[in-house]
């Protein structure tokens, strides 16, 4: 009999992390921006500065899902004759050193030349945790999904704003490791405001999975990923991050100022959970909700006997 996979090191980096009352951290860097050694340093300053999981984006010639910031570091990598055989050779050497999950985010084309089933082998066996391919729906991915279980390599599949009840089922079956809610229509990109709607969003794909669920695209800054992080079980942040290494490109503290901005971002994050939102996830009458959040614009004196009374009257469901 085959065991099944346990996608060990994200269920205990979530188990970890809702025990705290926190959501994760997840931060993107292209992988040989500006080069892989630089790559290295700033993997290990990423996990110091409070990262709890690490997408290496594989640089690829055309990028359907990114946007002009992510685009640039991919060519630049690519002129460096950056190739996804490097990056494995990458985490192998990282591994001696670290054990944060390491997620690839790539795109079908390098995988399909790679050789799947090579890929999801080589990429576990050097210590990668998942992947994720923009690309490739998970309707046309039973091939990898197939060979990655038997190899207990997590496969990442995006939920949009877009997608339908039949596709969200669909998506909240297949997904491993987590579920990328995609925050916005479009690419990869900082935003100044995110849609309102991403809390009804969540809800939705919450209905069909108790999988961790993290937001991802357009999130930009410390304040948008302290509010994210309120909505989700973590919080991706990518081109903000590869913009701070572009600026940072040819000086000698390129890692240090990165990890200081990475800093900020992780504490953001980190915020434990109020009650304010685990009341709200467990009361779903309308009014309630409304009353709970009337509730927190008063003065603390005036919160706790509300909860003792709203607290003997628990509601069937959660939100």
């Amino acid at each position: 009999m085959v065991s099944q996979p346990q996608y060990t090191s994200f269920k205990k980096r979530f188990k970890k992390l809702n025990k705290e009352k926190k959501s994760a951290f997840i931060a993107y860097i292209t992988a040989g921006y500006p080069n892989l050694s630089v790559t290295r340093d700033l993997i290990l300053e990423l996990e110091r500065n409070g990262a709890d999981i690490i997408e290496l984006g594989i640089p690829f010639s055309d990028p359907v899902a990114d946007g002009p910031v992510i685009q640039a570091a991919s060519q630049a990598a690519l002129k460096n004759n950056i190739s996804l055989d490097k990056v494995i050779s990458l985490v192998r050497d990282i591994r001696k050193k670290s054990e944060i999950p390491l997620v690839f985010m790539t795109y079908y084309n390098p995988v399909y030349h790679f050789g799947v089933e090579r890929f999801v082998k080589t990429a576990a066996a050097a210590g990668v945790d998942g992947v994720i391919i923009p690309d490739l729906p998970p309707e046309e991915a039973k091939g990898l999904t197939a060979v990655s279980k038997r190899n207990n390599l997590a496969n990442i599949f995006l939920a949009a704003p877009t997608s339908s009840t039949k596709r969200i089922k669909i998506i909240s079956k297949v997904s491993t490791g987590f579920i990328y809610y995609v925050s916005l229509t479009g690419t990869t990109g900082m935003r100044n405001k995110l849609p309102k709607e991403i809390r009804t969003n969540i809800h939705a794909i919450k209905k069909f999975t108790k999988k961790p669920v993290c937001i991802g695209f357009g999130v930009s800054n410390s304040a948008q990923a302290r509010d994210m992080a309120k909505l989700a079980d973590g919080v991706i942040v990518g081109s903000a991050i590869v913009k701070t290494i572009e600026h940072n490109l040819g000086k000698r503290d390129l890692v240090k100022s990165v990890g200081i901005y990475i800093k900020g971002l992780s504490n953001a994050v980190h915020q434990k959970k109020t009650n304010k939102t685990a009341c709200l996830r467990r009361y779903t009458c309308r009014r309630r909700r409304q009353a709970l959040m009337a509730c927190f614009q008063k003065k603390d004196t005036e919160i706790q006997p509300f909860f003792r009374r709203w607290q003997q009257k628990p509601s069937a469901g959660g939100i």
